[in-house]
């Protein structure tokens, strides 16, 4: 027996220290295997699960001691997500940072906790950098740039960027995908479907599957480099009439599915006010361009960049003209919209704006929203339902409505994740780029301004007659329609001037001598 022991831990003795030696050798991370992410992550729905389950068994609904201890709940959690998406990084931190930006649709303790990871993603070592540029471009450093900054500009979730300088003096930003993302992807979303599967089982009531769909679908599109530089120039195209656009130019000879090289452009983030301050851009004129850029991607052609976040989106000087430049960086994610859901979601707009709530219900419910369009409604503008109904244009937003839509997430998150998983899914990356862009306008004081809601209208007309004279037989209705958008660009035109007068120190003259003269 003793021999048999013996035999049986000299062989248990063998395999740890071979184990041991080849994972030594192979320089594997304990942090890579599957087995220590997969546990990770599932110790950190079972302590979730059972802190929601227990903590309020002691507490009566509705008193100010629930709510209080609901919080609680809701930041310790969320802090331990935090957590796992730190030590699994990767897909991990992506679908973070993705909840980290639906302000005005998960609780206030989920969102302000999970925005760090916007500046916690990891850094590769420099000879992991240089290994996926040998490999995919097969060269060295020294044969390709003059100058190679190690120190990243920035570290995201699958990449990072590095500034180097060319041969022929020009100066590039160097986009290399982190080593083990790729390999890691489809096992990490594995994951993750497992945990929400378990969570969704114990609390029926949040299903958030709508996540794990979204993540199959467009992780492999961020993951592929090439695609994001044609998007980069999809977009350019698209938009060459917006002379204050910035989109990096592509370098494709030293590009492939894991490296993207592109044009350097300096800047600071949109939601610098003292970079704007310093540099004399005018913050309101910035955001009417955003805005502008916004509503021409999503109503006119259907082509939206899903991920405007602050360091995506750059603020500058042009060095040449002196011009004020928006410069949009990171078009790994952009939304398609089919024709039938793109003027669906511009007539939902158009009776937003004008508080129609007739064609509010009716284009809510052809976006799949059902009977929860009250809600859909509220989500989509970020309003309260007393300023939806007053129409959105016409009521100021003010900080006691953004505060009572932020408690009303907390409130309604089964009924939240109820439609999420229910609307049409190009709505789901809508949703996100909506609270991303919200966040900007509130940084910059400029949200709800009457220009933004005048050039979605502008856009909203101009989408809805193009797909009029598409479908026109004769040339007479063709003028007809173009004569009728006209008058309706005149109209809004009309207005923006008004607003204009009104607001200047001309307006204020004159409303001063109309009193007098009263």
């Amino acid at each position: 027996m003793a021999g048999h022991l013996l035999k049986v831990s000299s062989l248990a003795t063998a395999v740890f220290a071979s184990s041991g030696f080849y994972l030594y050798n192979r320089q594997l991370n304990l942090n890579d295997l599957s087995v220590v992410r997969f546990g990770r992550a599932a110790a950190t729905t079972v302590v979730i699960s059972l802190d929601y389950m227990t903590a309020f068994k002691l507490v009566e609904y509705d008193t100010e001691e629930y709510w209080a201890l609901r919080s609680k709940v809701h930041r310790r959690s969320a802090e331990r997500l935090r957590d796992l998406c730190c030590a699994n990084r990767g897909t991990f931190i992506k679908v973070g940072q993705h909840l980290g930006a639906l302000d005005f649709l998960l609780p206030e303790e989920y969102t302000s906790t999970l925005k760090v990871l916007h500046s916690r993603a990891p850094q590769s070592s420099m000879e992991e950098i240089q290994q996926v540029i040998r490999e995919d471009l097969g060269k060295e450093l020294s044969e390709l740039f003059v100058s190679f900054e190690e120190e990243p500009q920035g570290a995201a979730s699958l990449a990072q960027v590095h500034k180097a300088v060319l041969h022929d003096g020009r100066t590039v930003a160097i986009k290399v995908q982190h080593p083990k993302v790729q390999r890691q992807s489809s096992k990490d979303i594995a994951m993750i479907e497992v945990m929400l599967k378990t969570v969704h089982w114990l609390f029926p009531d949040f299903a958030f599957m709508w996540l794990v769909e979204e993540a199959k679908k467009n992780m492999p599109l961020e993951l592929d480099f090439l695609n994001e530089g044609h998007n980069a120039e999809k977009v350019a195209n698209m938009l060459a009439h917006f002379s204050f656009l910035k989109v990096p130019m592509i370098h494709w000879d030293l590009s492939t599915k894991r490296i993207l090289t592109m044009e350097f452009v300096e800047g600071g983030q949109i939601n610098d006010k003292d970079y704007m301050k310093e540099h004399s851009i005018n913050v309101n004129e910035i955001s009417e361009n955003l805005g502008k850029m916004y509503s021409e991607m999503i109503f006119v052609h259907g082509f939206v960049h899903c991920d405007p976040h602050p360091g995506n989106v750059l603020v500058r000087k042009c060095p040449r003209s002196k011009k004020t430049e928006i410069a949009l960086l990171d078009h790994g994610l952009y939304q398609v919209l089919q024709p039938g859901f793109r003027l669906d979601y511009c007539r939902l707009w158009q009776a937003l704006i004008k508080g129609d709530m007739s064609g509010v219900e009716r284009y809510s419910l052809k976006l799949g929203a059902g009977d929860l369009y009250p809600l859909f409604a509220c989500v989509v503008t970020s309003r309260s339902w007393t300023s939806v109904n007053a129409g959105i244009s016409s009521v100021p937003v003010t900080h006691s409505e953004d505060v009572e839509i932020q408690t009303n997430a907390a409130q309604y998150l089964p009924q939240i994740s109820e439609l999420l998983n229910r609307v049409h899914r190009p709505m789901l990356l809508l949703l996100k780029t909506n609270d991303l862009l919200r966040g900007i306008e509130t940084t910059l004081q400029t949200r709800a301004s009457s220009s933004s809601f005048i050039n979605m209208s502008r856009c909203c007309i101009r989408a809805m007659a193009r797909h009029k004279r598409s479908k026109a037989h004769s040339r007479t209705r063709r003028l007809q329609i173009t004569l009728t958008e006209s008058l309706s660009l005149g109209r809004l035109t009309v207005y923006e001037l008004l607003l204009w007068v009104s607001g200047s120190p001309l307006g204020h003259w004159l409303t001063a001598l109309l009193a007098l003269l009263h």
